[in-house]
Formats: structure tokens, sequence, C-alpha cells
């Protein structure tokens, strides 16, 4: 996950490894978008009240805090990646389309406002 999202190579996005945030240490951290990704190994199964309260607190705080499996990240890391994008910077997956309600047109010739 790491060799994708460095360098500012997700979106342009920067992200830390292994950040600090009050108390806790979060896997990947974008102080722009207020974002925390959480990769969870299968031990996370069994402590999901934890996590639960740890995410409580650092949405509390301001942060959006995305959750992905271990598993997922090593079988499907587009498919993570993708879901990543869908939820920072969803107008980036589908362009503007100009004739949509309140784009702006060009005037056509001799009109001008």
């Amino acid at each position: 996950m790491w060799s994708r999202l460095r360098d500012r190579r997700f979106l342009g996005l920067k992200f830390k490894r292994q950040a600090p945030i009050d108390r806790f240490v979060v896997d990947f951290l974008c102080i722009d978008a207020k974002l925390v990704v959480e990769i969870d190994g299968g031990q996370h199964a069994e402590r999901a009240d934890d996590d639960q309260e740890r995410t409580n607190i650092l949405e509390s705080m301001g942060y959006l805090v995305l959750r992905f499996w271990n598993n997922d990240v090593l079988l499907n890391i587009d498919g993570v990646l993708d879901s990543l994008a869908a939820t920072v910077q969803p107008e980036r997956l589908e362009p503007p389309h100009p004739a949509r309600e309140g784009a702006p047109t060009s005037p056509h010739r001799g009109e001008e406002s």
C-alpha cells in the first residue's frame, strides 16, 4: 500500500506512514484531506470494539477514517485504491459533462450579457 501512496503517487495527495495522532499511531495519514487509512489484519476481528472506539475518537478530531482488510490490500490493491479515490475525491472519477444542468455554456454568436 505504501508504494502506491508515497511520493504523491495517489491523486497527488501527500501521505505519511505510521503517523502519530494524539495517543494513536495510524497506518497512513493525509493531513490535507484529514484522512486516516488503516489496514487491519485478522487480529482486528477480535478487537472490533477497540477499533470502533479508536475510529470514533479520530473522527471526533475531524479525521475521516477508512479501514481496509489486509487481505483485500494484498489481493485487490486496485479495488482498494478505487474505493479510496471514490471516497476522497468522487468528482475525479466522473468528469462533468458540459450539457449537465448548471454547467456554463458559451453564448451564441451575437448574444452578450
